[in-house]
């Protein structure tokens, strides 16, 4: 019998009422193995309206009480790091590795929760004017919103609710429908770990759940990650209802190899870079830009490395990359290797009709390496989600940079060389949120902020690091003067010496 994914509200199980349910598959075998609620209008409100009320005393609970919990939260997770990664590799198909990297990745986001102490202190300046102090503070804001992808069913979510939570906010996490499991868990750990009911809700569903909450009048702020026309979207509806926004889009990350880099190295970064989590994260190496006369060499060992990967069920120890999340998803990235070399490209690995034996239904494809890509192909336009690389030639590292500050996204990027001066240069000149030097996929650790440029990021804030805990908060300023106690008025003695 297929297993049911119910939502999660205040603090318990509640069963879907809307009667609609949707499939969600095990990509390895192509199967359904599991239904997923979608939520209602009316479970939207109740999601809602559960934060609301545990808002009225977790809002007002003191610091000592939050980390407290989340503490408690963090051994819990590390516990079970093995149970979320099997939950993600069974419904989106990463291998078990990848999985169990994707929760260490959020956990770095809990523990930077538990030191959120250091993080609210404000600050004060005295003696501004005679007799005058300013003094400011962060609040939290209420009930807020995390609508997550389906490519990280666990650390996404992790970058946002347990940051907000710490803050003194109640969240509802509505999670990608298509691998829902995990995002139930993390609540159920932060149940047993001693979050009060309400704190953290999950809600389950399509775009009924996600328009619900971005017109919900008693939602103060909602996070997004996904495709960059969703945060458009996203971005345009909760601004207009007055909302606090971060909506962190697609991406399309180029790393530039100059003719000094260490090419092993290179290659062994866009092969881990370009193909790791079968290409399904946004911050994957999708276009490598060869500068002056290696590219050839380049791709010849990216190419003998990418025949090596080992293709096979994310639940398999041997295997190093999995099947795509869906078989329409499947069939929409192989549509853009079938369709490269009409325009223009040299076809060097051809992933598409990669089948795992034992396995056939599942949604596999295989390592796709386009070379010679024009800046004009859908392949390098489009942000393909899968495991395809583009490399594009350019003559100079003047070339190579104009080449990527036009993409219309900012995401990530990195550049290989072993030149200090030509790495300073390109960290200052490029235009993207997150740089890697030598590094391929520069994610900043939990204590920095992440977040991209251009049509990568829709709103002012990055997330998690500091400007996670701005976002989750609003500052307040109080002037204050107060009349010296001499001058107090006749009839009140204070002790104090008069002045007149």
């Amino acid at each position: 019998m297929t297993k049911t994914v119910n939502h999660w509200i205040g603090g318990k199980t509640v069963e879907g009422t809307s009667g609609q349910y949707g499939p969600v598959t095990d990509p390895a075998t192509g199967a359904v193995t599991t239904r997923v609620a979608l939520a209602s209008v009316e479970e939207v409100d109740a999601a809602v309206a559960a934060a609301k009320a545990a808002y009225a005393t977790w809002g007002t609970s003191s610091l000592a009480q939050r980390t407290a919990v989340l503490f408690r939260y963090r051994a819990l997770l590390d516990a079970h790091r093995d149970d979320i990664a099997a939950l993600i590799t069974a419904e989106h198909g990463k291998v078990h590795s990848d999985a169990l990297g994707e929760v260490a990745r959020g956990l770095e986001i809990v523990e930077l929760a538990c030191g959120i102490t250091t993080q609210l202190k404000g600050e004060l300046s005295t003696q501004v004017s005679n007799r005058v102090d300013v003094s400011s503070i962060r609040q939290s804001l209420g009930v807020v919103a995390g609508i997550t992808p389906f490519n990280f069913p666990a650390m996404v979510p992790m970058w946002m609710f347990p940051l907000a939570i710490a803050c003194g906010n109640t969240f509802v996490l509505k999670p990608s429908e298509k691998d829902p499991s995990a995002a139930n868990l993390l609540a159920e750990l932060a149940s047993e770990a001693g979050l009060p009911d309400g704190v953290l809700n999950v809600l389950h569903g399509d775009k009924i759940a996600v328009d619900g909450l971005l017109n919900h009048p008693d939602v103060a702020a909602v996070s997004f990650v996904g495709s960059t026309p969703i945060a458009r979207y996203i971005h345009a509806t909760a601004s207009a209802n007055g909302k606090r926004v971060q909506a962190l889009g697609g991406a399309k990350n180029h790393m530039l190899v100059l003719p000094d880099a260490d090419l092993d190295a290179a290659a062994d970064a866009a092969v881990s870079a370009a193909y790791g989590s079968a290409g399904e994260r946004c911050m994957a190496i999708s276009a490598v830009v060869a500068v002056g006369a290696i590219g050839d060499e380049l791709v010849a060992k990216i190419r003998e490395r990418a025949e090596k990967i080992k293709i096979g069920p994310g639940n398999d120890p041997t295997s190093e990359m999995g099947p795509l999340i869906t078989a329409v998803h499947r069939d929409k990235v192989a549509s853009y290797v079938t369709g490269a070399a009409a325009q223009g490209a040299e076809v060097v690995l051809d992933g598409t009709g990669h089948t795992v034996e034992g396995f056939e239904d599942g949604h596999w494809i295989g390592l796709s390496l386009l070379d010679k890509v024009s800046t004009d192909s859908d392949a390098y336009k489009d942000e393909i989600f899968g495991p395809v690389l583009c490399v594009l030639r350019v003559d100079t590292y003047e070339d190579g940079v104009a080449l990527m500050n036009a993409s219309p996204f900012g995401n990530g990027t990195a550049i290989f060389t072993r030149d200090g001066g030509a790495a300073r240069r390109f960290q200052l000149e490029i235009q993207a949120g997150m740089v890697g030097v030598n590094v391929p996929i520069p994610v900043p650790v939990g204590y920095h902020s992440f977040g991209g440029w251009k049509d990568s990021l829709f709103g002012d804030h990055h997330i998690y690091g500091n400007d996670g805990v701005h976002f989750y908060t609003r500052g307040k300023v109080t002037t204050t003067r107060w009349p010296d106690p001499a001058d107090a008025p006749a009839g009140v003695d204070l002790g104090f010496p008069r002045n007149h």
